[in-house]
């Protein structure tokens, strides 16, 4: 089902910090917790529709195999989103959207860091299909802090429930960056060029969002998204910040930790009060390219300077750095000769701070490069590709074609 982001969407506002205040321990399974007592959360979902919610964030944080499994209940991760998405559609009656939820898996990290990255797709996409077995009209991918686990999560909902709209948030620091380092900036690169729906920030101060989706604004092409924590805010405080969000390109607005169904209430008044048309994303130099790597945006031009190729070697690392500490280029540029060189890469890949070109005569292999690739590459036109396998591998990988 469409969701029309064209237009503003309010979603829902905190799930975990309101429970707490309603009983559930901290160090309880939150899922878990939720289908003993499921009053607790249909009586919180209902309030935030009362309050004019049109997203209801179904409560599967943390329903992923190997974030159930530290309580021992990773075999239920197809029962309990079945029933936490049913518990969310009762509790909309019909007149909100329910939004399967992605979050943190813990394992994104060190499985990159061993080659491991397609674990981490096949943890999500467990949770996706559960999920699009339930029913759900959206995904929300949130709290992202690790540029591997962003992106495996909308890999999975892209094989396992396609073309379900996808927003995406961050958290992050008042610098923009994550607790793992990431430039929210090159999430943001990585994200629209994966083909997401809406890209954003969450559980940070509203402040900090604010400032850190002014410095997005000029790179957007998707609607923005704001879900600050609300700590520390009135309601109205809170709402009265949705003007300064909608001027940046905000069209999907909603709370974090500390927001409440007042919260939503006040927001909703603000936000109807701005009378807002579709996102139009701020006008781009068109030989500004942005690309990233796992943690750094990085922009380049259509006659970028690009390295001699570096071949997948054991001595990747070093080659890699000794190009981008010694050699004035812009991009470096990685040959993708045979199958050794896809793990090869896949490996060592997190080296790479510089904008990559990434080259191969064999679409299969260029393919695997990209899908292990932590941050967005680009093509330089050099070699015989077919065109519509480049452009297949933009949509997907978020390759930029030169």
């Amino acid at each position: 089902m469409d969701i029309p982001l064209s237009t503003p969407i309010l979603m829902d506002g905190a799930t975990g910090t309101a429970l707490r205040q309603r009983g559930m321990p901290e160090e309880a399974c939150t899922e878990e917790w939720i289908l003993r007592q499921p009053q607790e959360l249909l009586a919180l979902q209902r309030a935030y529709v009362a309050a004019g919610a049109d997203v209801l964030t179904a409560p599967t944080f943390g329903a992923n195999p190997a974030s159930l499994a530290r309580f021992g209940l990773e075999e239920a991760t197809e029962d309990f989103n079945r029933r936490l998405v049913a518990l969310s559609r009762e509790a909309s009656g019909g007149k909100a959207k329910v939004a399967g939820n992605l979050a943190p898996c813990g394992m994104g990290e060190f499985a990159v860091r061993e080659g491991r990255f397609e674990e981490v797709v096949d943890n999500y996409r467990a949770q996706v299909s559960a999920l699009a077995a339930a029913g759900v009209d959206l995904y929300v991918v949130e709290t992202m802090v690790d540029m591997a686990e962003a992106r495996a999560a909308v890999l999975a909902i892209g094989e396992a429930d396609p073309g379900k709209p996808v927003i995406v948030t961050f958290c992050c620091d008042d610098e923009g960056r994550t607790p793992a380092g990431v430039d929210v900036l090159a999430a943001l690169i990585v994200m629209q060029g994966m083909g997401v729906s809406a890209f954003g920030l969450n559980c940070a101060a509203p402040e900090v969002v604010e400032e850190q989706l002014e410095r997005l604004a000029p790179y957007a092409c998707v609607p923005l998204a704001a879900q600050p924590s609300g700590d520390g805010e009135t309601a109205a405080s809170f709402a009265r910040r949705a003007e300064g969000y909608a001027r940046l390109g905000v069209r999907v607005f909603g709370g974090c930790c500390g927001t409440t169904p007042e919260t939503i209430s006040e927001l909703r008044r603000a936000v109807d009060g701005q009378h807002l048309g579709p996102f139009a994303p701020m006008e781009q130099d068109p030989d500004v390219i942005p690309c990233a790597s796992e943690r750094e945006a990085r922009f380049i031009t259509p006659d970028v300077d690009v390295s001699e190729p570096i071949e997948c070697t054991s001595d990747l690392v070093e080659d890699i750095l000794e190009v981008e500490e010694n050699t004035p280029v812009g991009a470096i540029k990685i040959e993708i000769l045979e199958e050794d060189d896809v793990l090869v890469f896949a490996e060592y890949q997190y080296a790479i701070e510089d904008a990559l070109c990434l080259w191969s005569d064999v679409p299969e292999l260029l393919e695997g490069a990209l899908r292990a690739y932590q941050g967005r590459a680009f093509w330089d036109g050099l070699g015989d590709m077919d065109p519509d396998f480049l452009r297949e591998m933009s949509r997907k990988y978020g390759l930029v074609i030169l």
